[in-house]
């Protein structure tokens, strides 16, 4: 147990945001049985994770520490952030003042991380130049402030918090702008040092996750009632907003395209670990902002695409978890 404490990945949150957004979709499609149980476990494996982190900074705090300021590892602790606002935004309707408490919390952990990036980046242990370290988990930077804006946008639309539109437009084009940053270390990453499929990992998907949530960020924040700032930013939302759904839906077959030669062209074998959840969240995210953007913008098409998507999200979701509970009862109790 000290062992797998000791080891315990920053970015294991993600498990949270795959299991809440699922649940997101599962509501949207009218199955609120099945939402409620992934509800259920979503707030439970969020609560077991906080306690896990908590005992690991008391135990291994040097192991966290190393985490934090690591270039590579560090991004993992944004899966958090996320987790907490994807949580906040399935409560909202039910429970406000929780959901406003969790937003709040996500958003001040996501400018303090923020600020700390390009400080604990360049301390932390890992390769020179720090580029060379770049991967699919830096876009977690960006999913973290588009979490804090479909927190904020949704709230906003459950309870007249007058702050709330205002940090959810703000949120919203720091997101924008920090996947923009994201997407040029990964590409000087990709051209400048060799490629190959070991270095292939999941979190390559978080690019499209990304892409994602910030087209759901942008369609609640068209569904809100018009005031002075969506007045003033509306129209270059609701164009990003579309761009951003094409370049999620342009990027999902050359992920796909790429597991393929990673997995059946090379041969590298497909085991459990948690960054798979990296590729459940945005399967989930892209079926939700599917069909909010299709209410947004009235186009059918698009909410159908998002009730048959987000099928393939659950069945990945399912297939993952598996997994993981056998990978847990192996590692805890026969070592």
């Amino acid at each position: 147990m000290h062992a797998a404490l000791r080891e315990l990945s920053p970015g294991y949150f993600a498990a949270v945001m795959a299991t809440g957004i699922v649940s997101v979709g599962l509501a949207d499609d009218g199955r609120r049985l099945l939402s409620r149980c992934l509800l259920v476990l979503t707030v439970a494996s969020f609560v077991g994770l906080l306690v896990l982190n908590a005992w690991r900074l008391v135990s291994h705090r040097t192991e966290l520490v190393d985490d934090f300021t690591h270039p590579l590892r560090g991004f993992g602790f944004y899966t958090f952030v996320a987790a907490a606002d994807v949580l906040a935004a399935r409560i909202a309707t039910d429970a406000g003042a929780l959901a406003l408490v969790l937003l709040v919390v996500a958003a001040v952990c996501w400018l303090l991380r923020g600020y700390a990036v390009p400080w604990t980046t360049r301390l932390g242990a890992g390769e020179r130049p720090i580029v060379a370290a770049a991967n699919g988990t830096w876009f977690m930077w960006a999913v973290g402030g588009q979490s804090v804006a479909v927190a904020a946008a949704v709230l906003a639309g459950t309870r007249s918090w007058p702050a709330l539109p205002a940090i959810a437009v703000g949120a919203w084009f720091l997101g924008v702008f920090l996947y923009a940053v994201d997407g040029v270390f990964v590409a000087m990453r990709l051209l400048a040092y060799d490629f190959g499929p070991d270095d292939l990992t999941p979190p390559y998907w978080v690019a499209m996750g990304a892409a994602a949530i910030a087209a759901l960020a942008g369609a609640e924040i068209s569904l809100l009632p018009r005031d002075a700032i969506l007045d003033a930013a509306g129209e270059a939302i609701r164009g990003g907003t579309l761009f951003a759904w094409v370049l999620a839906t342009w990027l999902m077959p050359a992920l796909f395209a790429m597991g393929w030669w990673r997995h059946v062209t090379h041969r590298v074998p497909l085991r459990y670990d948690p960054n798979l959840w990296s590729i459940v969240f945005p399967l989930g995210m892209y079926a939700v902002a599917s069909t909010r953007l299709g209410v947004a913008e009235h186009l059918s098409v698009l909410v159908d695409v998002g009730r048959v998507w987000i099928w393939v999200a659950l069945a990945a979701w399912l297939v993952t978890a598996a997994a993981g509970a056998q990978h847990v009862v192996r590692r805890l109790l026969t070592g």
